[in-house]
């Protein structure tokens, strides 16, 4: 069977009982026409039970995707009859286009719905989800301990440039957005507590209260969570995405090991940074609260700070800062891990992105609570 349309040509051969050949040959491009493969299938059908059918290059001049719609379907049309496809003799680009036509897989609303499984397999599976997860993590930190022992044996061996970038990123540039919400953070806790002393004439306490909640419980926490979505976003990006470029592999091709030269520098950074990233939200927000005293009860500075040094604040502006390191090693880790456990794609990059803000607030808060009962058990 010869076909042709335009400058568009093929020839439909049988070779055999079971086996025919497709040649092709000419111009196929979307401006020159191609022809209706309706007619190749029709005479496929009328050649009978065929195994195969070979498709063959007899001197295409020129083509585009014209081509690849013209051979999809009939291409189809054999699959769904059993009938084998032999690109015997196709141009390379022609032949990888049509494996990957063939690669994609079915559309969701096309494709047939899996079983769900049973409420006991689905618990199973969760469980053995959080095993792995939690086994996962164990053995991260292990790594981590392990790398800080080896760094601090080795110290030459330490990526001190890489260490300095990142205490500069974590701090100085963490700085305006730290003050702003523990200011904020001060002012409103000031003015709430203002609002509730001023009726008992109890005014001159609001210096106790500020303080106290800043240096112990909000300083502390408040800058875990500012820098959660700062940095601990920025190591899971960074880190997911040198993963995705496969730059991770290539550290570990060289002997270069990732946790050492990648996180430790990181983590050490962030539990560096975060006290003094603390101590600057202490005073932001009792300056906050000295704001709110001095406009709304009428406490002079003076007074506001005679009245907070009484309060005997610094057992509780120690604890504050031991707990902010604790927080600081809290986020780094978890940036770093969702990081370097991301998959290889922008989409996933981007999950992990957003797992290591989730899981690092997560843990600073049970973490606040656990040290909180911790410390309340030993009178601290």
């Amino acid at each position: 069977m010869n076909g042709e349309q335009a400058a568009s040509r093929f020839t439909l051969e049988p070779l055999d009982a079971q086996a025919a050949s497709l040649a092709l040959f000419g111009h196929w491009r979307l401006t020159d026409g191609i022809p209706d493969p309706a007619d190749v299938e029709i005479a496929l059908a009328g050649m009978g039970e065929l195994a195969q059918l070979g498709l063959r290059d007899a001197g295409i001049v020129a083509w585009d995707g014209s081509l690849l719609a013209f051979l999809l379907p009939i291409i189809a049309a054999c699959r769904k009859r059993g009938v084998a496809i032999e690109p015997i003799s196709l141009p390379p680009g022609l032949s990888r286009l049509i494996a990957l036509a063939e690669a994609v897989p079915e559309h969701a609303e096309t494709a047939r719905p899996e079983a769900r499984p049973g409420l006991a397999r689905r618990s199973i599976n969760r469980l053995r989800a959080g095993m792995e997860a939690t086994r996962s993590v164990v053995a991260f930190l292990g790594d981590l301990l392990v790398a800080f022992a080896m760094a601090w044996r080795r110290r030459r061996q330490f990526p001190g440039g890489d260490f300095l970038v990142e205490i500069e990123q974590c701090g100085a540039q963490a700085l305006p957005i730290v003050g702003i919400i523990a200011f904020l953070v001060g002012l409103i806790m000031g003015f709430v507590g203002a609002m509730q002393l001023m009726r008992f004439g109890a005014g001159i306490y609001l210096a106790n209260l500020v303080g106290l909640a800043m240096t112990r419980e909000m300083a502390p926490l408040m800058t875990a969570i500012v820098l959660s979505g700062r940095t601990g976003a920025a190591f899971a990006a960074e880190l997911g995405a040198m993963q995705s470029n496969e730059e991770v592999d290539a550290l570990t091709v060289l002997g270069i090991p990732a946790i050492r030269h990648l996180v430790l520098p990181r983590v050490l950074a962030l539990a560096l940074m975060t006290p003094l990233l603390c101590l600057y939200a202490d005073l932001l927000g009792i300056l906050g609260g000295l704001a709110v005293g001095h406009g709304i009860v009428g406490l002079s500075g003076t007074a506001f700070l005679e009245q907070l040094e009484s309060s005997h604040l610094f057992p509780q502006f120690v604890i504050g800062i031991a707990k902010s390191a604790i927080f600081g090693v809290i986020v780094a880790v978890a940036g770093c891990y969702q990081g370097l456990h991301s998959g290889r794609s922008a989409a996933e990059v981007g999950q992990a992105t957003t797992r290591a803000v989730v899981f690092a607030i997560l843990y600073v808060i049970v973490a606040d609570g656990v040290l909180t009962v911790v410390l309340q058990g030993l009178n601290l």
